[in-house]
């Protein structure tokens, strides 16, 4: 049988999967979701870093920058000295909690057979 991938409609940028992955894009963006939806309340900006090690300040920042401007994480800066910023989820983020545990599931039980 011949398949004819030609006759398949391209996913554009309108394609909820395309969409998807761009939200989610980077190699630490599940991981600091899934940490602000586990631990649901205000988190520091070090204990966040600490809770995805090893990622760098840098790439932390980047990533969180991206999720406020999609309104799935909010941000707190406290007028201290020294600065004190706090970042939590939002109800919006909390409601990738059923995708994202669908997907460790499915890393759970396949694991095996991909690294074969």
């Amino acid at each position: 049988m011949i398949n004819n991938f030609s006759t398949l409609p391209t996913a554009d940028q309108s394609c909820p999967m395309v969409s998807f992955v761009n939200l989610i894009s980077g190699k630490w963006a599940i991981p600091i979701l899934y940490r602000l939806i586990i631990i649901d309340e205000p988190v520091r900006f070090s204990d966040l870093q600490r809770a995805v090690y090893p990622i760098t300040q840098k790439e932390l920042t980047r990533q969180l920058r991206q999720f406020e401007t999609r309104r799935l994480v909010t941000r707190q800066v406290f007028a201290e000295v020294p600065p004190r910023v706090e970042y939590q989820i939002t109800e919006l983020g909390k409601s990738l909690r059923p995708t994202l545990d669908s997907l460790a599931d499915w890393m759970r039980e396949n694991s095996e057979q991909l690294r074969e």
